[in-house]
C-alpha cells in the first residue's frame, strides 16, 4: 500500500504496479494527491497524475481522524509493503510509522522516501526535485559556462523512486529467507549523489570542480550534437582511438588532425576541446544533416538525431516495441508511455488510472468493513468515495 503524494513515492509504486503489484493508494478525501492539481493537460486530468498512477486502486481516507488511521493500520496488517514519502516523522506522529506498523505486521516491508533521509542534520529540510538537483551537484554540472541549468525531467524524484523500488524488492527477497520485514530508508539527495559518477573522482584525485559544458561530454570529445548546414543537430560519440581515426579520416575528412599533438589522446583532446570542437563545428556546417547521418552510419560510429516531442512519439523504435499503450481513466481511454520492462514470461500490465476514492468501498469491504460502517464513515467525512465525474468519479468519453 502507498501513503504517497507528488512524484518520488508515486513513481516507486508505479514501477511496482507495472510489475504486477496490487497498489492501494491512500489519498486525502476531496483533494487527493497534490499532483492531481498541477495541471489539466489530459482532458482535465493532471498529466503528472496520469503518468504516475495507472494500475493503482485509490482509497480516500482522512488519516488525521482516528478512524481513518485505524483503516490504514488494518490495511497494513495484511500488506506486504507500506510505502510513504512524507517528511520524516510525519507518518510516525500519525501512528503510522515503522515501529507502529511493524508491531502489527512483523513481515511488513516499510519504505520511506524523503529529501535527505530519516536522520542527519538536513533531515527536516523540505525538499523537491529542483532543490535536490542543486544540493547534490546536478546543477553544478549542467548548462553552459555562463549559466547553469536544471535537468528537464524530475530526476531526483525518479532516482529515489528507482532505488526505493529496488530496495523493496530486495527486502521482500530477504524476507523469504528470514520471515521478517524491515525498513527501507531512501533519500533523494543520496540517490542523486550516487549518480555523480566520475566527478567526485576528478575532485579527489585532481582537485577539479566540474565545468558546465552545454551539450558536450565533460571528458570525451568530439561527443555531442553538432549543427549541420541545414540547422539540424547531429548527435555523435567518439569514445575510442579507432573511433577518432575513423571520424577524422572518413567522416569529416580531416586526417591532419590525427597528427596534431594536441589531439593524440582522449585527455589531450579534452584539454584542447575549444580548438578541436571549433574545427568539428566548422566541418559540420559544410554539409546537411542527412549526409552526416549517412557517413556516420557507413563507418558504424555511434550517432543519433536530436528529436522534438512529435518525432520522439513517432519514433520507429517506439512503434516496433509497442511503447505507447492505452489505458482507461475517468475521462475515457488515453495514451500512456508503456513500461520499459520487457520480461519474456511476465507481460506488462496496463490497467486503469483511478478516480479519487474510486476503490474506497471495495477495499474497505475486503478488510471487513460492512456497508453500514462504510456509510457511517463516509457521513463523518472519514472516507470519500467516487461519486460522479471529476475528482471523485469516473466518467465516460
Amino acid at each position: 500500500m502507498a501513503f504517497e503524494l507528488a512524484a518520488s513515492g508515486p513513481f516507486c509504486s508505479h514501477l511496482l504496479a507495472d510489475m504486477g503489484a496490487e497498489v492501494i493508494k491512500i489519498e486525502r478525501p476531496g483533494t487527493g494527491d497534490t499532483i492531481r492539481d498541477w495541471d489539466t493537460a489530459v482532458r482535465g486530468l493532471s498529466s503528472g497524475y496520469v503518468w504516475l498512477n495507472r494500475n493503482k486502486r485509490s482509497v480516500a481516507v482522512d488519516v488525521k481522524a482516528a478512524e481513518g488511521r485505524e483503516i490504514v493500520t488494518r490495511l497494513a496488517r495484511g500488506a506486504d509493503v507500506f510505502l510513504e514519502n512524507f517528511a520524516p516523522g510525519v507518518a510516525g506522529r500519525l501512528g503510522l510509522g515503522y515501529e507502529a506498523l511493524s508491531a502489527e505486521n512483523p513481515r511488513l516491508v516499510y519504505c520511506s522516501i524523503s529529501g535527505f533521509g530519516q536522520d542527519g542534520p538536513y533531515r527536516d529540510r523540505k525538499a523537491f526535485d529542483l532543490i535536490i538537483q542543486g544540493e547534490a551537484g546536478l546543477i553544478a554540472t549542467t548548462g553552459y559556462p555562463e549559466k547553469p541549468a536544471k535537468v528537464g525531467p524530475p530526476v531526483a524524484d525518479l532516482a529515489a523512486g528507482h532505488y526505493a523500488a529496488m530496495g523493496i524488492v530486495l527486502a521482500l527477497f530477504q524476507r523469504e529467507r528470514t520471515g521478517r520485514g524491515q525498513q527501507v530508508d531512501i533519500a533523494m539527495f543520496e540517490s542523486v549523489l550516487s549518480w555523480l559518477g566520475y566527478f567526485p573522482h576528478h575532485y579527489w584525485h585532481r582537485g577539479e570542480e566540474p565545468q558546465r559544458v552545454g551539450m558536450r561530454h565533460h571528458f570525451m570529445t568530439p561527443y555531442g550534437p553538432f549543427q549541420a548546414r541545414d540547422g539540424v543537430y547531429v548527435n555523435l560519440a567518439v569514445v575510442s582511438p579507432r573511433d577518432w581515426q575513423v571520424f577524422c579520416e572518413r567522416v569529416i575528412e580531416r586526417p591532419d588532425l590525427l597528427a596534431d599533438p594536441r589531439y593524440q589522446t582522449a585527455e589531450s583532446r579534452r584539454t584542447h576541446r575549444v580548438e578541436l570542437e571549433g574545427a568539428v563545428e566548422a566541418a559540420f556546417v559544410q554539409r546537411d544533416s542527412g549526409e552526416w547521418l549517412e557517413r556516420l552510419e557507413a563507418v558504424e560510429l555511434p550517432y543519433g538525431e536530436v528529436r522534438g516531442m512529435a518525432r520522439i512519439l513517432a519514433h520507429p523504435q517506439v512503434e516496433a516495441r509497442r511503447m505507447i499503450r492505452e489505458v482507461d481513466s475517468p475521462v475515457g481511454r488515453i495514451p500512456v508511455i508503456g513500461s520499459p520492462l520487457h520480461l519474456s514470461d511476465s507481460p506488462g500490465r496496463y490497467d486503469r488510472i483511478p478516480a479519487l476514492g474510486e476503490d474506497t468501498e471495495a477495499v474497505l469491504g475486503e478488510v471487513g468493513y460492512s456497508d453500514v460502517e462504510i456509510a457511517r464513515l463516509r457521513a463523518a467525512g472519514v472516507v470519500g468515495t467516487a461519486s460522479g465525474l471529476g475528482r471523485e468519479g469516473r466518467g465516460s468519453s
